[in-house]
């Protein structure tokens, strides 16, 4: 195994002792390693690591940029080129993290996509009423009030466990990026939902995760979205809607009501406040549209 190739290997190792998802570990794996693949000479190895420089770091990304891809891409893979370099710095394996000297580029100023609160409430009155003949109808209702009613990801719901609950106080313990844990709580619907779907859940011997699909195992996260994505296409007639849809709209309706920014923020599990700003930015493009909508002068 080449020198590169094994150091890699060592920070990924290092990586899942530190409990990093099973996310970041995927998407850390396959830019590092395309990235030593860029550095091989064809049929070779990759050069060693004394022998790199920021010009061949520069390279790499100048290839990327040749492809194509997306601003908030190549920022992702600079990351984990920065942090497998900090990683090399801290064992002592070279002197400069040299992916520190690459100019990050700029990500585009786009601002998400927010259903209304009216919306957002008729899809959710409508997979209450059991329009679609689906095997696990509570389940399912659980799911959208969770997204909705707390913000949460579609990973950190699916991560939910029976012991994360306190429906005493209606609250669950949520695990976000990075592992770290937050206290979310949960409204009168979803409390509801809770109950409905508890008496009726039906889980593998030994089973401790909240939402189970239909081998009584947990429901992964890719199966929720999928979930949503039927229920949002068949019954609001919209393929665009995701779970992080409502993430946002939970942000922005609680913004338009009045909530402080930095209790959102709390709520969301942002590690910077100015993560949750962008959702100021929704608020105000939406009172500028009512403002153009309404004002005689407009």
């Amino acid at each position: 195994m080449a020198e590169l190739e094994r150091h890699i290997q060592r920070f990924l190792e290092e990586l899942r002792r530190e409990n990093s998802s099973a996310h970041t570990l995927r998407n850390y794996a396959a830019d590092l390693r395309q990235f030593a693949a860029h550095l091989a000479a064809p049929g070779g190895a990759p050069p060693a690591l004394e022998e790199l420089d920021t010009l061949a770091l520069r390279g790499w990304l100048a290839d990327l940029h040749r492809r194509r891809l997306s601003p908030l891409t190549l920022r992702r893979k600079l990351a984990a080129l920065r942090s497998f370099f900090r990683f090399l710095v801290r064992d002592g394996i070279v002197e400069v993290n040299l992916a520190r000297l690459l100019r990050t580029p700029k990500a585009p100023q786009t601002l998400p996509r927010v259903m209304t609160a009216e919306q957002a409430n008729v899809l959710l009155d409508q997979v209450a009423e059991g329009k679609l003949e689906r095997p696990h109808p509570e389940r399912d209702v659980l799911i959208f009030e969770m997204l909705y009613g707390c913000g949460l990801r579609v990973s950190e719901l699916s991560a939910l466990n029976l012991a994360d609950l306190d429906t005493t106080e209606r609250w669950l313990r949520v695990r976000g990026k990075g592992r770290k844990e937050r206290q979310v709580p949960y409204g009168s619907k979803a409390g509801a939902a809770l109950e409905r779907y508890l008496a009726v859940r039906r889980a593998a011997a030994g089973e401790q995760a909240l939402l189970v699909n239909h081998g009584g195992r947990r429901l992964s996260a890719r199966g929720a979205r999928g979930i949503v994505k039927l229920y949002a296409r068949l019954l609001a007639g919209d393929a665009s809607v995701h779970p992080h849809s409502f993430r946002h709209a939970f942000a922005t309706h609680l913004l338009a009501d009045g909530a402080d920014l930095r209790a959102i923020q709390e709520l969301l599990g942002h590690a910077r406040l100015s993560t949750t700003q962008k959702y100021t930015q929704v608020s105000l493009t939406d009172l500028m549209a009512v403002y153009d909508r309404s004002h005689p002068k407009a």
